[in-house]
């Protein structure tokens, strides 16, 4: 993968990665947040009812005690009395670490003060029916003990109160820091939203775009390698049937050509017959060579060699064009290829590419290191490409490209790439192209690279 690549997609990921945390980190703040606003919002209600329900239920139940132990003096009305003031004392006493606010633990303060008179005033009142041995009839004897109770009921509804202003206030609090959380978590998505699209981008142009022509590739490679299977078995056949009567209808031909005079046209007739025979020939023998192409003769050479030899070739037939042919991107790469076999698939890619660009045009050769899928396993390849400015090939004819007797020329048989696909196969490659119309083409002929070189 190229290096830059790899930096801005470690540089993308990292950017992602930092915004995901920063929406999980927002996320569990405001869970938080909220759990706290829950868990303030019932321990407040609970506080609420506990002492401002609870305690006023008790008193009036304490009230009721009294009032009737001062009517009837019946001792266990004080001890009813008795017994739930401990209580309620004691509640009171565990309810001051419950509270966080310094308000409300003051005022639960000021309520146990205002119990400890409670008591007393209660106290009192008992002492006074103990000394007198009488009942009390006159409500003005129990003013101070009425007093006291009020005082404590009064009290703890201002805790409750209390209570509700700490929840007002938290929850305006909290409402704020939700606002400022959203806020976050909206922007963090809207980071995310646009870090993920210039990835997927990236992503898309640097790596799947590359894998898709790949894909392409391998995918027409298979379709051509399952036609030339099926095709190569078909070929030899047909091409023995037609060899034989042909070179019978060539020798009568002859010997009947040399009792005609030249010039008439029974002479005229037969030299066409002649030329269309040999045209037959042509193409029984490049049928014959592409559905039983030679084993090659492996040998090991410079990757370049090829190229160089057909570029000394070439060249000067090409000039009268106005075509340059020209080596570019050599490497020093060895493989292991028959070199005219190898030779003769260049010349025909170089005859083709001349053909797309008639006149004043350049091709291209080169010889490149990539890595490839030969034989369902990753291989390090050299690549010999044929490179050219010419008119590109039309999507209607790239379809069947690699067909047999496909061909756009008036004279052509059709089985020029095929044959050349075929003789790279025969050499353990693949023969890929990539094309675009009025820019121009690139057939490469991969060849597996010589190990330790």
């Amino acid at each position: 993968m190229n290096p830059g690549v790899k930096l801005r997609l470690v540089l993308f990921i990292a950017a992602i990665a930092l915004l995901v945390a920063l929406i999980a980190w927002t996320a569990h703040t405001a869970w938080r947040r909220i759990g706290q606003l829950h868990e303030k919002v019932a321990t407040v209600q609970w506080a609420s009812f506990q002492i401002a329900d609870y305690v006023q239920q008790k008193i009036l139940s304490l009230n009721n005690s009294v009032l009737r132990f001062a009517a009837y003096r019946d001792p266990l009305d004080w001890s009813n009395f008795v017994t739930t003031s401990r209580e309620l004392g004691q509640w009171l006493q565990g309810e001051q670490p419950l509270l966080s606010e310094k308000k409300e633990k003051t005022l639960l303060f000021r309520i146990n003060i205002a119990y400890s008179n409670y008591v007393a005033a209660a106290d009192a009142v008992n002492t006074r029916i103990f000394s007198t041995r009488q009942s009390i009839t006159r409500l003005d004897e129990l003013t101070d003990f009425e007093l006291q109770s009020r005082r404590v009921l009064e009290l703890s509804l201002e805790l409750a109160r209390a209570h509700q202003d700490s929840l007002a206030s938290f929850q305006k609090q909290t409402s704020e820091s939700l606002d400022w959380l959203r806020d976050l978590l909206f922007g963090a998505l809207a980071l995310l939203l646009a870090a993920g699209a210039c990835l997927a981008f990236v992503v898309y142009r640097d790596l799947i775009a590359p894998l898709q022509v790949q894909l392409v590739e391998s995918r027409q490679l298979a379709e051509r390698q399952e036609k030339l299977a099926s095709l190569g078995l078909l070929a030899a056949g047909v091409a023995h049937e037609i060899r034989n009567p042909l070179t019978a209808i060539k020798a009568w031909l002859y010997m009947h050509q040399k009792r005609l005079k030249t010039g008439t046209p029974e002479y005229a007739d037969a030299h066409l017959i002649n030329g269309e025979i040999n045209r037959l020939e042509r193409i029984v023998r490049d049928f014959l060579q592409f559905a039983r192409p030679s084993d090659p003769q492996l040998t090991e050479v410079p990757a370049d060699q090829p190229l160089r030899e057909v570029q000394m070739l070439l060249a000067p037939e090409l000039e009268k064009a106005g075509i340059t042919l020209a080596v570019d991107g050599a490497t020093t790469a060895r493989v292991r290829m028959d070199p005219d076999q190898i030779k003769q698939v260049l010349i025909n890619l170089v005859r083709n590419a001349a053909e797309s660009i008639e006149r004043n045009g350049r091709i291209t050769l080169r010889a490149r290191l990539d890595e490839k899928r030969l034989a369902d396993k990753p291989t390090e390849v050299v690549i010999l490409e044929v490179s050219d400015t010419g008119k590109g090939i039309p999507p209607e004819v790239e379809k069947r490209l690699f067909d047999p007797f496909f061909t756009t020329k008036d004279s052509g048989t059709g089985l020029g790439l095929p044959i050349a696909a075929r003789i790279v196969e025969k050499h353990g490659g693949a023969l890929q192209y990539q094309t675009q119309i009025n820019r121009g083409t690139t057939f490469g002929i991969i060849l597996p690279r010589v190990q330790g070189n």
